[in-house]
């Protein structure tokens, strides 16, 4: 297991924090959220192994591919992002971008990212961890 992410970027503590950019500060605060959980961080999940990954959701997209419609969301969790895809779903109750969720299933090699087909999830209170 990985350690534990910090909250705050290597160096030297505050001020590193200060100099850090918010994208790095919102990583690094995300693999926290996820280490805590017990979550398999989305950059160590492997093809044909089951995971439970959990972050929040960067885009959500509806892709009609061919006759089958799927909607697509990238998690996102510090550490990487994972596609979850809902096959002939066009639409998921809570799924929607800046939300987190916990989602769980087995997972393949996608066209961009590993991907997870029609996951387990379990939605995290809005604002809340």
């Amino acid at each position: 297991m990985t350690p534990a992410p910090t909250t705050v970027p290597p160096g030297r503590g505050f001020f590193r924090r200060l100099i850090a950019s918010r994208a790095e500060i919102e990583a690094v605060d995300e693999q926290a959220v996820a280490f805590r959980r017990g979550s398999t961080p989305a950059a160590e999940t492997r093809p044909r192994a089951r995971a439970e990954v959990s972050g929040v959701l960067r885009a959500v997209t509806y892709r009609p591919q061919g006759k089958v419609p799927a909607l697509v969301a990238e998690l996102y969790d510090g550490s990487g992002s994972v596609d979850l895809v809902w096959l002939g779903r066009r639409d998921v109750a809570g799924i929607q971008p800046g939300r987190r969720v916990v989602a769980a299933g087995m997972v393949c090699p996608g066209p961009r990212r590993n991907t997870i087909y029609n996951p387990r999830y379990s939605l995290a209170p809005v604002g809340g961890e």
